[in-house]
């Protein structure tokens, strides 16, 4: 499905995060929930700086979600993030029973960025959200952001940052 306006806003929001997220010594990555009539519900991001890798955004959605939305509305939601989930966060999404997902930028494009970058590897397989979770939902990226959440990661990279 193609992006509008109101994605390509949300997704903006998205990447907002996602710098005050580097601003803040935090790997770049950002996230929202919205309801299907619109609403943001929640959005958070990536807060592994602190030495818990598992503190992404897209994971406090879908635990905020299971706390606060009623099961039978999880999947009319949409998960808006400035990347695509990794493996815990997809599986999160699908245990959670969350709607649809659009990202600003995909796995794909993340890898390709880091060998550029020279970023160490990863320590969990990269793989798209298809990989985990079958039959999900989603849309994106959006190129006109592609550029900007670069930059973020190559800013998250440069020596004297504080990444862990």
């Amino acid at each position: 499905m193609p992006l509008d306006e109101r994605d390509l806003a949300h997704l903006t929001r998205c990447v907002d995060l996602a710098e005050e997220a580097v601003d803040a010594g935090d790997e770049p990555f950002g996230s929202l929930l919205v309801s299907a009539s619109g609403e943001v519900l929640f959005e958070d991001r990536n807060r592994v700086g602190g030495g818990d890798g598992t503190r992404h955004p897209e994971l406090a959605l879908a635990q905020w979600a299971g706390a606060h939305v009623p099961t039978e509305e999880r999947a009319t939601t949409t998960a808006y993030t400035s990347g695509e989930h990794c493996p815990m966060c997809s599986a999160a999404h699908g245990w959670a029973g969350l709607g649809r997902i659009v990202v600003a930028t995909t796995t794909a494009q993340l890898l390709a960025w880091q060998r550029e970058l020279g970023a160490p590897p990863s320590a969990v397989v990269p793989l798209p959200v298809s990989a985990v979770l079958p039959g999900a939902v989603v849309d994106g990226p959006a190129p006109q952001l592609a550029d900007r959440v670069r930059e973020l990661h190559a800013r998250s990279l440069r020596p004297g940052s504080s990444q862990p």
